[in-house]
């Protein structure tokens, strides 16, 4: 997949990505905006958990919210000591992301050495053997030799060092690379999670508490689908679009995370989705449930409701439209 040229990853730059990239974009700037995410310890806290659990979840562990926080207060916690050992880890990896430069590959290796401590012999180690990408029991993609792994990750720093694409697609792109070359043994899923993380931080430093991951967990099938999809087609694009959903996904959620404490009588869905829209009004369905934490079936049934009684309609397509809030008088 890659050449002793000047390497560049395969990429068909589509009219989804390329609005994605902007959404985002300027999503961000009001993310950036609301002061309280940056002060809110609590906050931060609980969207690290969240995407610890999100992403050890996706490998297969089995550690709750719960139990992970109460790890993170050094409270005993009943698992099986692989399971305690990938969430101790993951959490001193994720706390010691502002230390580590993205464009380092040392660095990654440093990231690799903590995150599989005490779970690998070699950790820090790039492979010596063959390896595959898994989906269940499932075989999805044969990694390239280990001989040639130095090699192509020394091009994929060379690239990601020099690249003038957007930081969002440049942090997707590598993330899919780096799943593509499967450098290690073991850990390959969380340390590209990880670095995109780190790579996304270091554009927007609100990347570094932002749980895309866990929107990943939700839809795992999604992500090795995009993964696959990707190698097949050698072509980047699907993963890229894929992973482009999720960040607008968490943004957006964070964006419309409560400021204070929700009142005792919570408002009901439609209400909520009525408040959303007045703020957000492209907003698609996708995005609405992932902000709610709801069903998209749910969702859907809400917004029928709502232009059934007169307080919402639709002006323009699906796709580039947006909703219109009819207030009472």
């Amino acid at each position: 997949m890659m050449s002793a040229a000047k390497y560049q990853p395969p990429l068909t730059l589509t009219d989804e990505i390329v609005s994605l990239v902007a959404d985002i974009a300027e999503q961000v700037g009001h993310l950036n905006a609301k002061a309280h995410f940056e002060r809110d310890l609590r906050l931060r806290r609980i969207n690290r958990i969240r995407t610890i659990v999100g992403s050890l979840a996706i490998e297969g562990n089995t550690l709750t919210e719960a139990q992970i926080t109460a790890i993170l207060e050094g409270k005993t916690v009943l698992a099986s000591p692989r399971e305690l050992q990938e969430a101790r880890n993951a959490l001193d990896s994720y706390d010691k992301l502002p230390i580590w430069n993205a464009f380092h590959e040392a660095d990654l290796l440093a990231a690799h050495r903590i995150m599989m401590l005490g779970l690998l012999d070699h950790p820090g180690s790039y492979r010596s053997g063959g390896v595959g990408v898994m989906a269940g029991n499932k075989v999805i993609h044969m990694a390239p030799p280990a001989k040639r792994v130095p090699s192509l990750m020394a091009q994929l720093f060379g690239w990601l060092n020099k690249t003038a694409q957007h930081p969002l697609i440049a942090s997707c792109l590598f993330h899919y690379e780096f799943e593509f070359i499967h450098p290690f043994s073991d850990g390959n899923g969380r340390l590209g999670r990880l670095w995109q993380t780190l790579l996304l931080s270091q554009w927007k430093p609100a990347f570094a508490w932002l749980p895309v991951e866990s929107l990943v967990h939700r839809d795992q099938a999604g992500y090795y689908r995009a993964l696959q999809e990707s190698t097949q087609a050698a072509n980047c694009a699907p993963f890229v679009h894929f992973m482009l959903k999720r960040i607008l996904d968490a943004v957006l959620k964070a964006i419309n995370a409560p400021q204070k404490t929700p009142q005792k009588t919570p408002q009901k869905t439609p209400l909520i989705i009525l408040d959303l829209l007045r703020k957000q009004p492209k907003m698609s369905v996708q995005q609405i449930a992932a902000t709610l934490g709801k069903s998209e079936s749910a969702i859907k049934r809400a917004v029928r409701g709502l232009r059934e009684a007169g307080r919402l309609r639709r002006i323009g397509p699906d796709k580039g439209g947006r909703w219109d809030v009819i207030e009472n008088d």
